[in-house]
């Protein structure tokens, strides 16, 4: 039966679109699982076309050159690059709220509270980053437009790219911009710059971490112990941490107006909640 089923997919001739669709996906599936190499010289395109199930009559037609498909699947991966915000930095963010939970109610509390955010969370996304498929490719993509040939396919890979981070850089504005109103913090007016530019700087960061990541493994993740940024109690200190946290307070400071109640932490999680739902 199943050979049968097979055997009948096969006969009916697969439109270009559909040709296409297959043969996209089926690789983007293979690089998601085995990452992507700066030449795609690892990825072959008759596995392409028994990974996507079509004929190799139907693909080669779409296709004449194989370097016309990989045209294709660049432009393809840049526009779905996207490292994703992971989903389990939420539920750390909540947890670190309710362990703190006593110190939110002073300023100097909440501030403490801020820094153990930073600290925590710079080491978990850093680990989180290196071990994600997504990122991997992503990293490569960008090494991968230096090397094209000036021409239509480099400035088409160039701007699905810079469409990318755009996309990046509002979902972190978007978390830093909730996350400071809700722990009482705001920009610094002398700064004149907004949580875009505050996101920018970090994303640039975050970059630049993960390559000396993974060119001096360890070193981003190099811990010290430290009691910096006004933190009252010493803690282990990340490279990475250390390197967002010093970020940060550039851009942040206490707002003098900010108020907290009891209610305040459920109204806090409850804005999280929120915010989480409307990520993809």
């Amino acid at each position: 039966m199943e050979q049968r089923n097979a055997l009948s997919r096969r006969t009916r001739r697969l439109s270009d679109a559909e040709t296409r669709d297959r043969m996209l996906a089926a690789a983007l599936a293979m690089i998601d699982r085995d990452g992507l190499t700066v030449s795609l010289e690892h990825l072959s395109f008759e596995a392409v076309i028994r990974a996507a199930d079509v004929s190799r009559s139907t693909a080669y037609r779409h296709w004449p050159y194989k370097d016309q498909f990989f045209g294709d699947l660049v432009k393809e991966l840049a526009r779905t690059a996207g490292p994703p915000i992971f989903r389990d930095e939420i539920g750390l963010i909540k947890q670190i709220l309710d362990e703190h939970e006593d110190a939110l109610a002073t300023p100097a509390g909440r501030h403490d509270v801020m820094i153990e955010l930073i600290r925590r969370l710079a080491l978990f996304d850093l680990r989180a980053i290196l071990a994600s498929p997504a990122w991997r490719t992503y990293h490569a993509l960008c090494a991968t437009v230096s090397g094209l040939a000036d021409g239509e396919l480099r400035d088409q890979v160039r701007a699905a790219l810079a469409e990318s981070e755009r996309t990046r850089v509002a979902a972190i504005a978007e978390a830093w911009s909730v996350m400071a109103g809700l722990l009482g913090y705001r920009l610094r007016p002398e700064l004149n710059a907004g949580f875009p530019t505050l996101a920018s700087v970090l994303s640039v960061t975050v970059h630049g971490l993960v390559v000396t990541e993974l060119a001096a493994p360890d070193i981003a993740a190099r811990e010290t112990v430290a009691g910096p940024f006004g933190a009252r109690t010493e803690q282990r200190w990340s490279l990475s941490a250390l390197t967002v946290a010093g970020v940060a307070t550039t851009f942040l400071e206490p707002d003098p107006a900010a108020a907290w109640d009891p209610s305040r932490l459920a109204a806090v999680h409850r804005a999280i909640d929120d915010w989480a739902a409307q990520r993809p």
